[in-house]
């Protein structure tokens, strides 16, 4: 008997149990583990969960008549898949994933790369409960060349171990409320000259959009237990909150979440009706996960366009996009007088988005 338990304490003081408020500290720079190569099987496996319908993504042909090598990875996978090496060493232990800003994406990437993800911590702040506390970090994702292919903020609630354990402090760093056009990145090789609209689903190019026009994207989506599962762990995120059901009976929902990346990419998804041309994201500028989804639930979605700029070889429009559950999106439902969001919206996501121009 006595083998077995020894062998027990030795197994559990070599697990991993998260990293906990206090043990964060400012300027800490992290290396997460497992480099993933992306293959063609993770883009098919992707669709087939999310139900994207992206020519750009979808067809080599199609990507190469717009001047790329080929189909890249759709930029949400790719953002996905560093955001889940993150998970084991930042939030592990959250209580909440709270938001995200400055998302640039700087090199495609393609079947074939590996990708791998450093992150900095760049804030730190408990709150006044003293059971939890804000973790703001700024991740970069690289390829095998060591080329940067994205980099974000995001900030995350984090529990401590130790309520009386001394709390680091460090005032994070307020991102950038948008990224600029200026600062958007095209593909090197991009050409919409011999862009096929009937191809890509729609004729609607950056000069048919309006500032202040809204979207209903029609179309709504189910997500069940095992598609949410499935993606999650495609995207090799490990927290707790979306896998172990027995660990959230005592929580304030008492049942599993729908990891937020889910959410976004089933929303961008369901957005391909209305803005299918609006294919490539280059920039997130803030995203938040205003109220929980859960397997059951069914997803809507509305795009509101905030601006426009032209970059050259494309137009750029700025996007609102707005992920409803359990009824229409046709009314556009999103905050009261009070600035409060309405309880059926999950999702409120900032970004940039390359679109054709009218030739």
């Amino acid at each position: 008997m006595i083998r077995p338990r020894f062998a027990l304490l030795r197994a559990m003081t070599k697990s991993n149990p998260g990293n906990f408020f206090e043990d964060f500290s400012p300027g800490q720079t992290i290396v997460h583990a497992t480099p993933r190569t992306v293959t063609e099987g993770d883009v098919a496996f992707n669709t087939a969960l999310t139900g994207s319908r992206y020519a750009l993504f979808s067809a080599d042909s199609f990507a190469q008549n717009c001047g790329l090598p080929g189909a890249p990875i759709d930029p949400l996978l790719v953002f996905h898949i560093v955001f889940g090496k993150t998970v084991a060493d930042i939030s592990l232990n959250a209580v909440a994933n709270l938001g995200y800003a400055e998302g640039k994406f700087l090199t495609p990437v393609y079947p074939g790369d590996t990708l791998n993800a450093v992150s900095e911590v760049i804030g730190l702040k408990q709150n006044t409960n003293g059971k939890t506390g804000i973790v703001t970090v700024r991740t970069t994702g690289f390829n095998q060349d060591d080329e940067a292919v994205l980099s974000y903020v995001r900030w995350v609630m984090v529990n401590k171990r130790d309520e009386a354990a001394p709390a680091p402090n460090a005032p994070p760093i307020t991102p950038a409320p948008m990224v600029k056009s200026a600062e958007l990145l095209l593909p090197p090789g991009l050409d919409f000259e011999a862009y096929d609209f009937a191809l890509a689903g729609s004729q609607h190019v950056y000069d048919d959009y309006e500032i202040g026009e809204k979207i209903d994207h029609v179309d709504g989506m189910t997500v069940e237990e095992a598609e949410h599962q499935l993606a999650t762990r495609l995207y090799q995120n490990t927290a707790r909150v979306h896998f172990d059901a027995l660990a959230q009976q005592g929580s304030r929902f008492g049942k599993r979440l729908i990891y937020g990346g889910v959410t976004i990419s089933i929303a961008r998804a369901l957005a391909f009706n209305g803005l299918a041309n609006a294919q490539l994201m280059l920039a997130i500028n803030g995203g938040r996960h205003v109220n929980p989804l859960f397997a059951g639930d069914t997803l809507y979605a509305w795009s509101e366009v905030l601006a426009k700029d032209d970059l050259g070889p494309a137009g750029a429009l700025r996007l609102r996009l707005v992920a409803v559950k359990n009824q229409s999106a046709a009314g556009f439902p999103f905050k009261n007088e009070a600035g409060e969001y309405d309880p059926n919206v999950v999702l409120d996501f900032d970004y940039w988005a390359a679109i054709p121009k009218r030739r």
